[in-house]
């Protein structure tokens, strides 16, 4: 087994369904232009409510990715 080198970056991923939704947005969007996509963790979790209900919500995860050998 080879020794790995990751990468991380920060996305906002944003949803009016869910949560789930929302860093499924986000993963969708890395993995069409990062290679190797590896795992996530959830650093944030916000959303926007207008007359009393959640409009939508954004999540922000950090991706993570090896790098070429």
């Amino acid at each position: 087994m080879s020794n790995h080198v990751y990468k991380s970056v920060e996305l906002t991923g944003s949803s009016t369904t869910s949560i789930e939704d929302a860093v499924n947005t986000a993963i969708a969007r890395a993995s069409e232009t990062l290679r190797n996509v590896s795992w996530f963790e959830v650093v944030e979790t916000r959303g926007h409510v207008s007359e009393g209900k959640v409009q939508y919500w954004q999540v922000t995860v950090k991706v993570g990715f090896t790098l070429d050998e």
